[in-house]
């Protein structure tokens, strides 16, 4: 029996890493005067490197100007990474990082169900605060019976550990928990932790394959190419839907 929804936020609660953390990074640049800029395809390929300071101390690999003593980098990518952090909590409280669609219906729909939501991130929890205080008013933290993000999950997506905390927190076992998730890595970590997933593709992982995953597609707000099929006479994924999958999940996943 489907117990709770657990979200991931960076792509799939909405499009923050192109339109927030992305921006967020390049106005960090500036403002140290750093002479280089992220386009949206770079970023999408420095997403295959977990985490920002990681990404950062990536690509410092392949930028000239970057400083070639690995203390001066870190110490330069840490600072960058503050100040992004900063930048992206005003872009995120500006209302410049909107919902996906159905995001926010999918949510009232557990809310007068009484099924339990948690947050799966390992984003920073400043980040996801930023993020939600905006939609969800500031008491949003109490719509969710669990939020585990950087500051409890250290250990980046693929490892489980981010899913394996959610679930100890909510006192709940894998199979009664359905994950939210973009990305390949997203995938994987729930997986790993034995949660079934929904896969919502987003703008940097429209591909994301969704072999093995209980239900594939574009949006949650339409109910179009998804893979099982979704109710032909609905407009949005439902809480309904997503128990339906649930229920049929473990006798036959996506091919």
């Amino acid at each position: 029996m489907l117990k709770a929804l657990l979200f991931d936020v960076d792509g799939t609660l909405a499009e923050t890493e192109r339109d927030g953390h992305r921006v967020a990074f390049n106005r960090a640049f500036e403002s140290l005067s750093v002479p280089w800029r992220w386009s949206e395809a770079d970023y999408g390929e420095l997403l295959k490197v977990a985490g920002g300071r990681e990404r950062l101390l990536h690509d410092m690999r392949r930028q000239s100007a970057a400083p070639a003593d690995g203390a001066e980098r870190h110490a330069l990518a840490a600072r960058l990474h503050r100040l992004k952090n900063e930048y992206y909590t005003g872009i995120a409280r500006s209302g410049a990082l909107p919902l996906r669609e159905g995001v926010a219906e999918l949510l009232a729909d557990c809310a007068r169900a009484g099924l339990k939501l948690g947050i799966t991130t390992t984003t920073s929890r400043g980040n996801v605060a930023a993020l939600l205080e905006g939609h969800l008013g500031a008491h949003w933290r109490a719509g969710f019976a669990a939020v585990v993000c950087a500051e409890e999950a250290p250990a980046k997506k693929p490892d489980p550990e981010v899913y394996r905390l959610a679930l100890d927190t909510l006192g709940l076992t894998a199979r009664e928990a359905v994950a939210i998730e973009d990305s390949p890595a997203g995938i994987e970590a729930a997986r790993r932790a034995g949660v079934p997933v929904i896969l919502t593709r987003s703008y940097y992982f429209p591909d994301s394959p969704g072999g093995g995953v209980l239900a594939a597609g574009a949006s949650l707000g339409s109910c179009d190419g998804w893979q099982p099929s979704a109710d032909a006479h609905a407009t949005r994924i439902s809480l309904d839907q997503i128990r339906r999958w649930h229920a049929h999940g473990f006798r036959s996943a996506v091919n």
